[in-house]
């Protein structure tokens, strides 16, 4: 990904009247001699954020106007995949970038996330707490290492209501039987193993990051029932009856959303990243419902979800850690949590803006609260992801190869647990 291409400068590209007014306040400043010290920026964001970030930092750098004279560049870089971005090239990276709360451990473990130390307490409190999930999310012996930014970063039911009652999203049979009745589909991605998760836990079975910050512990593979708990094969047999189904579509977020504003898909789970265009798509039918139980040797289970949440870190290697957390902080706060609320439509992590009156009102974040009693942080290792992932494409294609499912699980769970150098480390 070649972002300097793509970026977005604050001194340079964007409007010639900014630039001409920062210069005109540098030698106002100079003349009296007090010339103004220039600080250059970096900031990496999801695409669909930039405009509003941008629009955040011309603000920001106005409220700073008699401080600074501000450099700052916008680039494009996906929350889930900037752990890898950054790893590769831990200083050519931005000085503030965005990304999801699993990425948190392998970030803070690389050196590459500088500790916030500027109003520590503030954000803390603004954020629900040094109990909360999303301050959790972020902080290592008590030390705040990332700002969190959402408070929905997991997932839950859409639905469009003009095939779908809130009787029938209580039941993933029932959603797969409606699809398939009248030629349409339920879609979820089991490609992931931030999806497929849902299964498991629900089931009884787990996986979790170990001690040592860095390997799993992983029981998908699980050959007995002890605990109440059901078989790693008992799990994938019902996914598999589920991949076989007319009903059922395997996709991603790009699939899903086209789905719904052609009418095929009628039904999906995601997350409220897509809330606005799974709202405009099902129009006056646009529903949304924690998610069903489905069927596991004979039994209806709930299924559960990873809850999660985006932070934004300073690069420890930034030469301007002051700077740096100001805006980021900034770019975190009440307002501007809001602004992506309403842009993006996920949950804001700061207390103030969640309890707002417009964030409370909105259908994607009622059903993540209700998906809330069955969901649980994220804490996993990168070793998690290309096994999961293999797994799950193999369900989803039926298991071509007829291979016996207990086989599947062992090797996906070795792959699991296995040391990150042993494995491949991404999503």
């Amino acid at each position: 990904m070649d972002k300097f291409k793509r970026c977005v400068s604050y001194i340079g590209s964007k409007a010639a009247a900014f630039s001409a007014a920062l210069a005109v306040s540098a030698m106002a400043f100079s003349g009296c001699g007090k010339a103004l010290p220039e600080v250059t920026l970096s900031v990496w964001c999801p695409q669909e954020s930039v405009e509003a970030v941008e629009q955040m930092i011309t603000e920001f750098t106005d409220l700073h106007a008699d401080e600074a004279v501000f450099h700052i560049t916008v680039s494009e870089e996906e929350e889930l995949s900037c752990k890898e971005t950054v790893l590769a090239n831990p200083a050519g990276a931005a000085d503030i970038y965005a990304f999801a709360d699993d990425q948190f451990r392998e970030l803070y473990n690389a050196g590459a996330l500088l500790e916030i130390t500027r109003e520590a307490d503030a954000i803390v409190a603004e954020n629900g707490g040094a109990d909360n999930g999303a301050i959790r999310s972020a902080t290592v012996d008590g030390k705040l290492y990332a700002y969190p930014v959402t408070a929905s970063n997991g997932y839950f039911l859409y639905y469009n209501s003009a095939y779908l009652s809130e009787e029938d999203v209580k039941s993933l049979d029932r959603i797969l039987q409606v699809a398939e009745e009248n030629g349409k589909k339920f879609a979820m991605d089991f490609t992931s193993g931030w999806y497929i998760y849902s299964f498991f836990k629900g089931a009884g079975l787990d996986v979790s990051l170990n001690e040592d910050g860095l390997t799993n512990s992983c029981d998908w593979n699980s050959a007995d029932t002890a605990d109440g708990r059901y078989k790693g094969r008992d799990v994938a047999e019902a996914m598999l009856k589920i991949a076989e189904n007319g009903g059922f579509l395997n996709c991603g977020d790009e699939t899903f959303v086209n789905g719904a504003a052609d009418g095929s898909i009628i039904a999906g789970i995601n997350g409220t990243w897509n809330a606005v265009n799974i709202e405009e798509a099902y129009g006056e039918n646009y529903a949304a419902a924690k998610l069903p139980e489905y069927t596991i040797a004979g039994d209806s289970v709930q299924m559960c979800s990873f809850a999660g949440y985006k932070l934004m870190g300073v690069n420890s290697a930034t030469e301007e850690p002051e700077w740096s957390m100001s805006l980021a902080q900034w770019l975190t706060n009440e307002e501007n949590q809001l602004t992506l609320f309403r842009l993006r439509g996920e949950g804001p992590s700061n207390v103030k803006a969640a309890a707002s009156e417009e964030v409370r009102a909105a259908k994607a974040i009622a059903a993540l609260g209700e998906q809330s009693a069955y969901g649980y942080l994220q804490n996993v290792g990168g070793s998690f992801w290309t096994p999961a992932n293999v797994f799950g494409t193999t369900i989803a294609a039926r298991n071509p190869d007829g291979t016996d499912l207990q086989e599947l699980l062992d090797t996906m769970v070795r792959g699991i647990t296995s040391p990150p150098e042993d494995s491949a480390d991404t999503e």
